[in-house]
């Protein structure tokens, strides 16, 4: 046999020796049973601050950072990422873990709704071990945000680690060992209102992992709706210039709800009287803009709901409040009710993609909906709606209106509220638009220069943690 051949056939039994020892250890693991036994419940981590997610992709879009100067980029970046990183922490994003069942065990635990309040101790539901005669049974408890102990122990009673973060307990009486097991509390040692633990709780080589909810409880913040719409709704302005348009809004309002309250924001230059019952009229510093109006406006609403209206808008025979209130009511996970505007009934949704800590992420803006509202004709869910709707006072106030935009600014409004309000927009839910008429100095004001538009990308950038927005 020659050389060549001689290392071809050495070569040959070689892989072939791996090949049968390959597949020895799969028919293995496969067929000993004492493998899944030993299998412990996956733990992994969603992305987080910390993790390589994958990057996003606005194409045909700018960048945001491309108006930031290339000067002081690197330190925006800093402070940034430095933000982001904070928000991760309070919105509690290093809690999120996925937990996943093992395939099998005899260990009975709370998977969901386990919730303590910080530094008090709590009975932890639902523990118990079903499992075939054994001479002694022993399982174990392991925390790390506090202690675990077991209540009124009696003599014979097998417990070690009391007040401590592993916990043991042993038996020979299955029934016992439950017993014990029923009387095992948890106790948080780090004060946070808002944060979670893991519960590792084993058995010979079964091991499973809880999550447990520590909460500061809150207290309810509810509104009296009273009993007619002047008590439930609110009807809120931001005015700027155009008070003729105004006062026809106000007295189309009247025509229809003679009594309801009425708050307008104003920032014009010469700020005129606005005269009537029940109509409050706040005079800002002059062009102070769109949404420092509207945190205004909303921040004096005591009602349940408020209604947002233009000051170019009116009030015709189809415009009916206690449409909206109806909806709202039924259906009170609800924070936004969308209308229709002269014909226009405006929605979209907003593709979002997280993106990675280093470039941030990719928000689109998409017209149309998700999905109709169950049991109404004519509503659907989306991101955003036209700029005539009912908002819930409190959930509205959670996310606010940026005063940063001044001028043209709407979506923006909804991008802070994405996946914070629940948003529907509904047909036949009508208000009219007046005839424009603006002036010259109101055009200047409602359509800004460019360089505007690149500060807003500028804030996005940063604010929202954005590689690009495309509209």
């Amino acid at each position: 046999m020659s050389r060549c051949h001689r290392t071809f056939h050495t070569v040959l039994m070689f892989g072939i020796l791996l090949l049968f020892v390959f597949t020895t250890i799969a028919v293995f693991t496969y067929n000993d049973s004492d493998f899944w036994k030993t299998a412990s419940p996956i733990l992994s981590t969603k992305p987080s601050p910390y993790d390589n997610s994958p990057l996003c992709n606005c194409q045909n879009t700018e960048p945001a950072n491309k108006y930031v100067s290339v000067d002081e980029l690197e330190d925006f970046r800093k402070r940034r990422a430095e933000e982001y990183r904070q928000h991760q922490i309070r919105m509690g994003k290093q809690n999120d873990v996925l937990l996943l069942a093992p395939a099998n065990t005899p260990l009975q635990y709370p998977i969901k709704g386990f919730r303590v309040s910080p530094l008090k101790k709590t009975l932890i539901p639902g523990l118990a071990l079903q499992t075939q005669n054994r001479k002694l049974y022993k399982v174990s408890l392991r925390v790390h945000k506090g202690v675990l102990s077991v209540m009124d122990i009696q003599g014979g009673e097998h417990v070690d680690g009391q007040n401590e973060q592993t916990l043991t307990i042993s038996s020979s009486s299955l029934h016992q060992l439950n017993d014990l097991l029923s009387r095992v509390t948890y106790t948080s040692t780090v004060y946070h209102i808002k944060t979670e633990d893991l519960g590792l709780f084993s058995f010979e080589n079964y091991k499973v992992t809880f999550p447990i909810e520590i909460r500061r409880l809150s207290v309810p913040v509810l509104f009296d709706p009273g009993k007619d719409i002047n008590s439930q709704v609110t009807i809120l302005v931001k005015a700027f210039l155009r008070y003729k348009e105004l006062n026809v809004l106000i007295r189309s309002i009247r025509q229809f709800y003679p009594n309801i309250k009425i708050i307008i924001a104003d920032d014009s230059h010469d700020p005129e009287k606005v005269v009537g019952d029940n109509i409050q009229h706040y005079i800002m510093p002059p062009a102070q803009g769109w949404f420092a109006g509207r945190n205004l406006a909303v921040s004096q609403v005591t009602t349940k709901y408020f209604l947002w209206v233009d000051d170019d808008f009116v009030f015709l025979n189809e415009t009916r409040i206690e449409s909206f209130v109806k909806i709202m009511e039924a259906v009170p996970e609800l924070d936004v009710v969308g209308g229709d505007v002269g014909g226009n009934q405006f929605l979209f949704k907003l593709d979002y993609e997280e993106g990675n800590r280093e470039e941030g992420g990719c928000i689109t803006r998409v017209m149309g909906s998700h999905a109709p509202l169950p049991g109404f004709d004519g509503c659907y869910f989306a991101d955003g709606v036209v700029n005539y709707f009912m908002g819930r006072t409190d959930a509205v106030r959670r996310v606010g209106f940026d005063p940063f935009l001044k001028r043209v600014a709407h979506t923006e409004f909804f991008i802070d509220g994405l996946g914070d309000l629940l948003v529907v927009t509904c047909k036949g839910l009508r208000i009219g638009h007046q005839e424009r008429h603006s002036t010259n100095i109101y055009n200047q004001y409602r359509y800004p220069p460019q360089s505007d538009s690149q500060q807003k990308m500028r804030h996005h950038y940063f604010k929202n943690h954005l590689k690009c927005i495309k509209y």
